[in-house]
């Protein structure tokens, strides 16, 4: 099958509803292809839907009669093609006018071979008066809301600094799970294999190639597939054995692994998640890891009092947009709105308000997500924060090499100046006692 072809398939399954992710590693895991067809297809599937609405814009500019989503996907790998990669632009036309004329008919290859001669003469001056006339999130290929709200809250220049910054293609990167295997073992076998590290935050490794993902050592839980911002929001708890830790939002288990292996596979770890299949899949991931002090419990994180335990030290990763991850799945950008996100950010703080309920005094608690939007961030800690006097914010374990910024209550999000991690807030809590808590209303009214 043309290589165009399966990204057509790739990108209908999508549409579908799977994961982007997913559906491109399992096509991968079927079939055996060169590092750079597997390049290139990575490169045209995401890219496709990175930019649908802008794609989309210039077919619908120029045509209103496409009734087959074939055409109207290699109308879009081509016209990517022709506008963001490195491409013989006369080649690319006529290969896409040959596949048409092949699948359907000569007059279907000739409807193709027009639709992009035009776009290529013209899709210049479009993005220009784009531009002008104060459309660029179509360019940028966000939906207008989405745009504004960015823009709303960084700052024009900001706000299109992080929209560009979440269209850059993702590396994989693999975290070491120490009870295992060291990272000294894993740089070895890097070598052997002849991957390249792109980038080192303490135990995760971004490297150049997914071959790995075949590999012994990912079978037997030596090494798990993790960025570092959804690590060192575990890694910033930095539980001790023996200790009582609450894991709120658990699945599919990645942190409540971290937070295992931190805790030396000693003490008691809580793992919550409203639904069956996915403690299932939690406890199966803690025991490839060889973490077995974890216990898996079915209930809504909002009503966290019902466990009766308070708890040394919690993990809020809490349910977001999920806008941060955008670069390994920019369909995400597609199925959300305004009102989503009010949603999400009532929850959180229900959640965190919960949480919070159970912690001893002199406990910690971490809160992150995977999302960029201060509604779901440092506003929600900052509500938090006026309503329970008795927390205080403490001072975040943030590598030198992870780039990004503070908020004025004290949470880090890994921003658009970083060009390797996953988007993501992190903020430490600590609960203060009673009577030290008194003794700081009292001083804080005088």
């Amino acid at each position: 099958m043309n290589i165009k072809a399966r990204v057509i398939s790739l990108i209908k399954e999508v549409e579908n509803g799977k994961f982007s992710n997913i559906a491109l590693n399992e096509y991968f895991k079927e079939n055996n292809l060169s590092k750079k067809e597997r390049g290139f297809i990575t490169e045209l599937f995401y890219g496709v839907i990175r930019n649908k609405i802008f794609l989309d814009y210039e077919i619908d500019k120029r045509t209103t009669t496409i009734k087959k989503d074939w055409i109207r996907n290699i109308l879009r790998i081509s016209m990517y093609q022709i506008s963001f990669m490195n491409s013989d632009d006369k080649g690319v036309i006529w290969e896409a006018t040959e596949l048409a004329k092949k699948k359907f008919s000569v007059p279907v290859g000739k409807f193709i071979n027009g639709v992009l001669r035009s776009y290529q003469r013209e899709w210049q001056e479009d993005v220009k008066e784009l531009k002008e006339s104060g459309k660029n999130y179509i360019y940028l290929s966000y939906p207008e809301w989405f745009y504004n709200k960015l823009v709303s809250e960084y700052g024009e220049e900001e706000g299109e600094l992080f929209l560009q910054s979440l269209k850059k293609i993702p590396y994989i990167s693999f975290r070491v799970n120490r009870l295992k295997y060291s990272c000294e073992e894993f740089e070895k076998l890097l070598e052997e294999k002849k991957i390249d590290i792109i980038k080192k935050v303490d135990s995760v490794y971004y490297v150049d190639s997914g071959i790995l993902l075949y590999s012994d050592e990912f079978r037997d839980g030596k090494i798990i597939v993790q960025d570092a911002s959804s690590y060192l929001s575990a890694r910033n708890l930095n539980p001790k054995p023996d200790e009582s830790v609450l894991d709120t939002c658990s699945a599919p288990g990645g942190k409540t692994a971290v937070l295992g292996e931190l805790m030396e596979n000693r003490g008691e770890l809580l793992a919550l998640d409203i639904y069956p299949h996915k403690l299932k899949l939690i406890e199966e991931n803690c025991h490839k890891c060889g973490v077995d002090i974890v216990r898996t419990v079915k209930m809504d994180a909002r009503k966290l009092k019902e466990q009766g335990k308070k708890f040394d030290k919690i993990l809020v990763d809490a349910p977001c947009s999920g806008y941060g991850v955008l670069r390994k799945k920019p369909e995400a950008i597609y199925n959300k709105n305004s009102e989503n996100v009010e949603e999400l950010a009532k929850l959180q703080f229900e959640i965190l308000e919960s949480a919070s309920q159970v912690l001893k005094d002199n406990g910690e608690l971490v809160y992150s997500t995977c999302t960029i939007l201060k509604e779901e961030n440092g506003e929600n800690i900052k509500k938090f924060l006026e309503k329970y006097p008795n927390f205080e914010t403490v001072e975040l374990y943030i590598p030198e090499n992870v780039n990004g910024s503070y908020d004025n209550v004290g949470g880090f999000t890994v921003d658009y100046k970083e060009d390797i991690l996953d988007g993501f807030y992190i903020v430490k809590l600590k609960k203060i006692n009673r009577k030290d808590s008194y003794v700081r209303r009292i001083k804080r009214s005088k």
